[in-house]
């Protein structure tokens, strides 16, 4: 998959007007694009940083965000001239705590609480849209906002920050028209034209990915559905990833879909000139070059108490130091009461098991550390790629298992932890096995690992790649307003 550097041009098989409506977007050089992304955290903050892009373009960006979830992201925006927070009111939903607004704010079976709060803010949302007339619009989960911004006369844009791997994989009409209901045998082999025989489901994995196509997700709509609409029903399709890395599976979303779909590249954050705490650049300066395992698994997975002290516990079997940001596991409201038996004396200072928020961009560019374990979130591998720490891959739901198996099959630039088949769960020594064959350097799986993680990353890093998708995506979303203009005077010519 790994491909030589090439710029992406869009592809509008269905649009032949765009080569007319290129001579027109001289005056569209800045657009009013509206933000309104899923009220996670994972999908609030690459909004932002494309945001931040765009702005940097000349663009004006209206961001539709709840209104105590802002102050959080204030500090982000890195163009206050060009980037209006617009706040919005999230309605209470019974069963929801008072005040919940993210994905954060609650555990993880009470997310379709948010979703439905997310979708009655849809008369706000109109509301702002036919006040604020901007351009376009850039979404993900409110299925219902392509048909309002048609009506509206503004294009939406499905900016979806999973990879298109596991769009191929789980949502393209192919899958979705196959049968009335796909068994878990169905599952575990990718769609009819999938490019790429080495992504697949264990059977464990295959059996949650078909409960959950049964799965009510906001406002009585099945979490496919969902998708399916909001993918179906917009203008276009955007995926924060390369065409070097992704480039077939956009290629065969394109064929499926049959409408554009636009590359930003990895929209990775802008640097901001703020220094590790002094307490993590203490700790980890007393290891050496990289020999230190740092293990995250994002703001919002909870692992169950058994796999929360295997985890640990594989960490103790490596005799290496580590660092580990976690959440409490269920069942236990503090990291140390959740910590197996005399295990903090047994490790001593060479670990550290934290359960707040960390600074992790800051970590993985430290020295030291010389491997990461992550649970394959699209933002931490992104983090990750660009670093030289080597890559243990140990996903948990979603679309982390296909960002897996594309990283350690696919790509080949990390080593997965091995579960077992029944039931999916790790052992302590599996953890351990996989970080030492990603840390030995003369392991011959290490090796090969090694050299394609330096790759991707010389290819992430290089000079004016990040640049060069980012004016792509920006002339794309002119192309594409200069179209609508031009197919609504020839209407208006034609009456």
């Amino acid at each position: 998959m790994l491909k030589k550097a090439s710029s992406f041009t869009l592809n509008l098989q269905s649009l032949t007007t765009m080569a007319e409506a290129a001579a027109a977007t001289s005056h569209h050089t800045s657009l009013h694009i509206a933000m309104y992304p899923w009220f996670a955290l994972g999908h609030l903050t690459p909004f932002l940083h494309l945001s931040n892009k765009l702005a940097k373009k000349g663009h004006k960006i209206s961001f539709f965000i709840p209104t105590k979830t802002l102050p959080k992201f204030e500090p982000l925006n890195l163009f206050p001239n060009l980037i209006t927070f617009i706040p919005i009111n999230v309605p209470h939903v019974h069963g929801l705590p008072h005040g919940a607004e993210t994905t954060s704010d609650v555990p993880y079976p009470l997310h379709n609480l948010i979703m439905t709060s997310m979708d009655l803010t849809q008369p706000q949302i109109t509301h702002l849209l036919q006040t604020l007339k901007p351009h376009l619009i850039l979404f993900d989960f409110t299925h219902w906002l392509p048909k309002l911004a048609s009506q509206l006369g503004i294009k939406s844009i499905h900016y979806c920050v999973t990879s298109a791997a596991m769009i191929a994989y789980t949502l393209t009409p192919s899958r979705q028209f196959s049968k009335i209901e796909l068994t878990e045998e169905d599952l575990m082999k990718p769609p009819f034209g999938y490019p790429s025989s080495t992504i697949n489901l264990h059977l464990h994995e295959a059996r949650v990915f078909a409960s959950k196509r049964k799965w009510k997700f906001g406002s009585d709509v099945l979490f496919y559905d969902r998708q399916f609409i909001s993918f179906s029903e917009c203008d276009a399709i955007g995926f924060r990833t390369c065409h070097e890395i992704e480039g077939d599976f956009v290629s065969y979303l394109q064929i499926e879909f049959k409408k554009p779909i636009l590359l930003t590249g990895s929209v990775l954050s802008e640097p901001l000139d703020i220094p590790l705490e002094e307490k993590w650049q203490s700790w980890l300066s007393g290891f050496k070059e990289g020999s230190v395992v740092y293990c995250a698994f994002g703001s919002e997975c909870t692992l169950p108490m058994e796999q929360f002290q295997e985890l640990l516990m594989g960490f103790e079997l490596l005799n290496m130091p580590f660092l580990a940001a976690l959440k409490p596991p269920f069942g236990s409201d503090t990291i140390e009461a959740a910590f197996p038996e005399e295990f903090a004396q047994r490790v001593g200072s060479r670990g550290v098991v934290f359960g707040g928020w960390i600074q992790q961009e800051r970590i993985l560019e430290h020295p030291s550390v010389g491997c990461f374990v992550t649970h394959c979130g699209s933002n931490s591998l992104k983090e990750a790629l660009v670093n030289k720490c080597q890559l243990v891959l140990l996903p948990q739901v979603g679309d982390q298992i296909i960002n897996a198996r594309m990283m350690g099959n696919n790509l080949r630039v990390g080593v997965e932890v091995e579960k077992r088949e029944e039931n999916g769960w790790f052992t302590k020594e599996s953890v351990c096995k996989a970080v030492k064959i990603v840390m030995d350097e003369e392991n011959e799986i290490g090796k090969e690992v090694r050299i394609n993680h330096a790759k991707i990353r010389d290819l992430l890093l290089k000079k004016d790649l990040e640049q060069s998708y980012i004016d792509g995506f920006s002339q794309n979303l002119c192309d594409l307003v200069a179209c609508m203009e031009n197919t609504s005077k020839k209407h208006v010519g034609n009456r």
